[in-house]
């Protein structure tokens, strides 16, 4: 298992666009559709272990945040060719299973990830009103083998300062999880530079 870090884009740096696909209900959702709204995006996917181990707290998390006005926002950009895990079949079930009440959209194409610098799952970004990029980083020191409780309590923190209109930590933690499955020949410069 790969331990890839986040690459921490830069702060106050605008959500890249996307238009991607939820294969649960086959709509076409954007970022536009959150226009106004605070918005977590966090890149992740069905087979990872570090996803694995917080994807029930991430679920609640997603849950405590909707009737706050928060969006959640999952993507899926591995390559689903080598890692058929991460098909778009097996995401509908997997967001079945654990009952995500949040969008679990398709990146074929491996673009969004690109545009978010994205490096690993989960990797997790929050985006203000206008958004605006004011946390990126761990949702929490949860790992596989290192027995810590999942419970989101960075990503809440992030959350709770940003609806409380407070600034939030300049100290931020970036996430650790497996690199996102480029596709051969596919892999961004963005690890080089």
């Amino acid at each position: 298992m790969a331990r890839t870090p986040s690459t921490m884009l830069e702060l106050s740096t605008v959500a890249p666009g996307f238009s991607l696909l939820e294969p649960a209900t086959g709509n076409t959702i954007t970022l536009d559709d959150f226009q106004g709204k605070p918005v977590m995006v966090v890149f992740m996917c069905n087979h990872c272990p570090f996803v694995k181990l917080i994807a029930d707290e991430l679920k609640k998390f997603a849950d405590d945040y909707a009737a706050r006005e928060l969006a959640v926002v999952a993507i899926n950009s591995n390559d689903a060719d080598n890692y058929p895990d991460d098909s778009s079949e097996k995401m509908v079930e997997e967001g079945r299973t654990r009952g995500y009440n949040f969008p679990y959209l398709y990146d074929a194409d491996q673009s969004v990830a690109k545009a978010y610098r994205a490096a690993c799952t989960p990797d997790f970004y929050l985006f203000d009103g206008e958004h605006r990029l004011v946390y990126r980083g761990q949702f929490d020191d949860a790992r596989p083998g290192n027995e810590i409780e999942p419970s989101g309590a960075d990503m809440r923190a992030a959350v709770e300062a940003l609806l409380a209109g407070e600034k939030g930590t300049e100290e931020q933690k970036p996430s650790l999880g497996c690199n996102i499955k480029w596709k051969p020949g596919n892999e961004p410069d963005y690890f080089n530079s």
